[in-house]
């Protein structure tokens, strides 16, 4: 017998077998997932012998979605400088889209200035993309910054604290001074040019932005100009992530 609300579209399966093809468990490890209550299917909590269909019913493990949808696309993009963060352009400037596959369509997730640097997911999962720009979920972005002169302590003190813009003042901020006239910063809003405006305030030009972590992903491998795709692993870190308002 299937749970109540999950589609009656397609080919329902186990949830174990759903659960062992997703890589996430064996099918024995996922009957205890069901029995400890781990698993829910469209927000119902699962039961053994409950079936769902992988692609069409949204099952979650510990209130994180399992990623089985094929249509859904997940790349991370080491963008470089100059690139710009929008689907199309104007003025013929070369985008973030053009360096990946054209099928199937995706979007980044939040922007880079075209003159900052660094990781940028692009995806067609519009969730996803809510969580992560969405100020209330708090996802944090973490950045090497590079200033015309050294920083000094007391702007370093006002970041922490928060400040104050056009738009508002900024939630408090994790940020460290590295040799020369390096920081590296951590925000969890995504304003338009939020750093460049932040140091502005106190006088100070951003020569070199990069962004090196969204979230729980970094990657220093991965070369400017170089796209790959999230593993699952990743995805369901992102998702754990952005899960709850109140993290």
């Amino acid at each position: 017998m299937s749970i109540e609300g999950v589609s009656d579209q397609g080919e329902a399966q186990r949830l174990q077998k759903i659960l062992s093809a997703a890589g996430l468990a064996s099918r024995r490890q996922a009957e205890e997932f069901i029995v400890a209550g781990r698993i829910h299917v469209n927000g119902q909590r699962a039961v053994l012998g409950d079936r769902a269909i992988a692609n069409k019913d949204l099952i979650t493990l510990d209130d994180v979605p399992i990623m089985v949808d094929e249509s859904r696309a997940y790349y991370l993009l080491n963008k470089p400088r100059g690139v710009i963060s929008t689907v199309r352009d104007t003025h013929d400037r070369l985008a973030v889209v053009d360096l990946l596959p054209p099928e199937p369509p995706v979007y980044p997730i939040g922007r880079l200035d075209a003159d900052s640097e660094g990781l940028l997911i692009l995806t067609n999962d519009g969730e996803l993309t809510n969580r992560l720009t969405h100020p209330k979920f708090k996802v944090e972005k973490e950045y090497l910054v590079l200033l015309d002169r050294p920083v000094q302590p007391q702007v370093l003190r006002a970041i922490k604290v928060g400040v104050e813009l056009d738009d508002g003042i900024t939630l408090p901020a994790k940020v460290t001074e590295l040799e020369g006239a390096g920081v590296r910063i951590t925000i969890s809003e995504g304003r338009n040019r939020q750093i460049r405006r932040m140091f502005e305030v106190f006088n100070y030009d951003v020569i070199r932005l990069i962004r090196i972590r969204i979230g729980p992903i970094s990657d220093p491998g991965l070369k400017s100009g170089i796209y790959r795709q999230l593993k699952a692993n990743e995805l369901r870190s992102l998702w754990s992530a952005a899960k709850s308002v109140d993290s």
